[in-house]
């Protein structure tokens, strides 16, 4: 062999065993990440909102006081869906919270007159009430969460008629019923993630989701027999104007997957049984949402790869659509 063939013979050798090893390697990265919880251990206290008089859930991670440089926490406020009792929504909140995010679940009482109804029901003026409130517990030193919030940097979670709230108030929309008044929404809000949510339920239309610069993710189950269904929810995917997106599909959950236990009280309830146990059910929603939220609020680059690449994969009850 002539030298000069040699050598490149010797060089395109190099390179293919060069470029085994970088995607073997690349491969081993991408199914390396364990999506698993930050913190082991998460706490509770209730308490009463003095910005609208909400009783509201607040559930923190445990910070090591060993970890003096730790990075400030968001904050997550969770909009529950009509009529469900925010104390179904404790399992969820607490898996949520222990992949880093004070996790808000308020208790919000209103009166419909056009809907000749009075119970728990979500709206966008909540957004604002919890993050000023937030800002003040955070400079509160009798606060179990005193100086660990990242008051800049709130997410939204929304259930069933809380996520056509969260939906209309990233749009910057305030539509009766899901809205009164005015609204505007606040500089902090960085991203969001809804299950079961439409806001043609709410609200009798679709409409274009404008959130230029908020990232959403929008969970389905398709067991869903409410209202809500699995075409009611890629529709409202489809209508979201700006990548990044997500649509996330659960095998096998009902419309209260997210909930401790399916048909809570007071709610109405879905005809379907799911074939995914509340538990899975629970564990998987409250992963995606943290994980997206991770993603795109804390620029988690393998909470970024897990989402868009890999997690699909790794979990068999789900499937993922997703633009970047």
């Amino acid at each position: 062999m002539k030298l000069l063939s040699k050598i490149k013979y010797d060089l395109l050798a190099l390179l293919a065993r060069l470029s085994t090893v970088l995607t073997t390697r690349n491969i081993s990265a991408a199914t390396s990440f364990s999506p698993q919880t930050l913190y082991l251990s998460v706490n509770s206290y209730n308490t009463i909102m003095t910005t609208n008089g909400d009783d509201a859930n607040i559930y923190f991670p445990v910070i090591s006081d060993s970890n003096m440089n730790h990075q400030k926490i968001p904050i997550a406020l969770l909009l529950p869906g009509s009529r469900v009792d925010p104390s179904q929504y404790s399992e969820f909140a607490r898996i949520v919270a222990s992949y880093g995010f004070t996790v808000v679940v308020p208790k919000h009482v209103r009166s419909l007159p056009n809907f000749g109804f009075t119970g728990l029901v979500p709206e966008a003026s909540q957004i604002n009430d919890v993050l000023n409130f937030m800002i003040t517990e955070n400079s509160n030193p009798n606060s179990p969460i005193a100086n660990t919030l990242d008051v800049d940097n709130l997410v939204l979670l929304g259930h069933s008629f809380g996520g056509a709230v969260g939906l209309t108030a990233i749009d910057n929309s305030c539509i009766y019923p899901v809205c009164e008044g005015e609204f505007e929404r606040p500089k902090q809000l960085q991203a969001a993630v809804f299950y079961a949510a439409s806001t043609f339920v709410a609200i009798r239309e679709f409409i274009p989701i404008r959130n230029k610069g908020i990232p959403i993710a929008l969970i389905r189950g398709t067991l869903d027999g409410s209202s809500v269904t699995p075409q009611a929810t890629q529709k409202n995917y489809e209508l979201i104007e700006a990548p990044p997106k997500a649509l996330i599909t659960v095998e096998g959950a009902n419309h209260y997957g997210i909930t401790n236990i399916n048909n809570p009280t007071g709610a109405r309830p879905d005809p379907n049984t799911p074939t995914l146990s509340q538990e899975k059910s629970i564990e998987t929603i409250a992963r995606w949402n943290a994980l997206f939220l991770r993603a795109y609020a804390l620029n988690d680059n393998s909470a970024l790869d897990y989402i868009n690449n890999t997690g699909d994969t790794l979990d068999e009850n789900v499937t993922v659509i997703s633009e970047v």
